[in-house]
C-alpha cells in the first residue's frame, strides 16, 4: 500500500523569505492590495521572493540541488521593494522594485547558472524580481509605495511546494547563509 501524500506533486524553488517585521508589513499590504484589485491576498507566511523555480523533480535530484546551492557565494544585502504592479493575464498583484539591487541580481544569476550547468530547468525569460501579494486579481494596480518595505537578506532557501485543497504548502528543505558585509 502506498502513502497517498507521496503521490502528490512536489515542486522545488529557491527563495528569499522576509524577516518577521517585513512579513507583518507585507501581510497588511497584501490584504490592502487584494481589496483594491479584487483578488485574494497571499497569507503572510507564504509571502516570499522566488530566485529560481526548479519545478517537479525526483527525490534522487534533491541532493544535487543542495550541493549546487552550497557552492553559490553571495553577499548579504538589504532588499527594498517599492513598486506595486500586476500581471493581468495571470491575475497576480505583486510587489517589486523600481531598481533591483545588484546583489539580488547577482545571487539569482549565479544560482540559475549553477542550475543550468547541472541540467536543471531554468526559465529563459529575464528575471523580474517580485513577490506575490494577491491572486485572482481582476484589476491591475500600478503605483509606488511612499516608503519601501525592506529587510536584510542573510540567507536563501530551497523550498518544496505542494498544492492541496486549501492552497499551497511550502516547506523549507535547506538554507544557505550569505556573506555578511
Amino acid at each position: 500500500m502506498t502513502d497517498s501524500t507521496q503521490d502528490k506533486t512536489r515542486r522545488f524553488f529557491f527563495a528569499l523569505w522576509p524577516d518577521p517585521p517585513a512579513r507583518t508589513l507585507l501581510g497588511g499590504l497584501a490584504r490592502e492590495v487584494a481589496l483594491e484589485s479584487g483578488g485574494r491576498p497571499t497569507l503572510p507566511d507564504l509571502i516570499h521572493l522566488t530566485l529560481a523555480f526548479v519545478g517537479a523533480q525526483p527525490a534522487i535530484r534533491l541532493d544535487s540541488l543542495r550541493r549546487l546551492a552550497g557552492l553559490v557565494r553571495a553577499r548579504s544585502f538589504v532588499l527594498a521593494l517599492d513598486k506595486i504592479g500586476g500581471f493581468q493575464r495571470t491575475g497576480i498583484a505583486w510587489l517589486g522594485s523600481t531598481s533591483p539591487q545588484s546583489e539580488l541580481l547577482a545571487l539569482q544569476r549565479d544560482l540559475t547558472d549553477a542550475l543550468r550547468m547541472r541540467a536543471f530547468p531554468v526559465e529563459d525569460r529575464s528575471y523580474s524580481p517580485h513577490l506575490t501579494l494577491a491572486r485572482r486579481s481582476t484589476t491591475v494596480i500600478e503605483r509606488r509605495l511612499p516608503q519601501p518595505i525592506a529587510w536584510r537578506v542573510n540567507a536563501f532557501a530551497l523550498v518544496a511546494s505542494e498544492t492541496v485543497d486549501t492552497g499551497p504548502l511550502y516547506r523549507t528543505i535547506a538554507e544557505w547563509p550569505l556573506v555578511s558585509v
